[in-house]
């Protein structure tokens, strides 16, 4: 048995919903995970997997589906390849380059906004797997990327934090005139 089992037949489990900013869960801190927590964490991720990959995405944090634990989920793997899921509980970012990289972004919480963001091109982040291994891995190019936002999820950060003030409101005024279409 694997720690990723429950992904078989994970096209056939309803995707938990998403939030949408501006929700407030997603600017506030996320309290760590402690052992007690793990049973509705487990719960919650054949859902929250769901979503990711039906949405389609490569990376939701818990605050996403309004869940105030630190811990989120990608799977930077192109849809055509094997998938590769991570589940990252209480990760932090250790290490990051002086290297910087631009690179396109959006969010699951901000559907149809994108902008580029300039952030380390790679880190070194350390955090526990479903297993309760303590891991530490370097990442870069797009799977640092991924987990950089992620983290900045679980931090009541998002993307848009990284622009101009201009920048930001011009998107988040595009979301809500958006939203209000729905």
């Amino acid at each position: 048995m694997s720690e990723f089992d429950f992904l078989n037949g994970i096209d056939e489990v309803a995707p938990t919903p998403i939030l949408i900013a501006p929700q407030p869960v997603l600017r506030q801190v996320a309290r760590e995970v402690r052992p007690e927590d793990m049973a509705l964490l487990r719960d919650q991720l054949p859902g929250m997997f769901s979503a990711m990959y039906k949405a389609p995405g490569i990376g939701l944090a818990a605050p996403q589906v309004g869940l105030g634990l630190r811990f989120a989920l990608v799977d930077v793997a192109d849809e055509d390849k094997e998938r590769a899921p991570m589940v990252l509980i209480n990760p932090e970012i250790i290490e990051e380059s002086e290297q910087l990289a631009a690179r396109e972004e959006g969010c699951l919480s901000l559907p149809n906004q994108y902008a580029e963001v300039v952030r380390p091109e790679s880190v070194r982040v350390r955090y526990r797997n479903l297993l309760g291994d303590t891991c530490e891995r370097e990442v870069s190019d797009l799977l640092a990327t991924c987990i950089q936002h992620e983290v900045d999820h679980l931090d009541g950060i998002l993307f848009v934090d990284h622009l101009s003030v201009i920048k930001r409101n011009m998107i988040m005024r595009r979301l809500a005139k958006e939203q209000k279409r729905r």
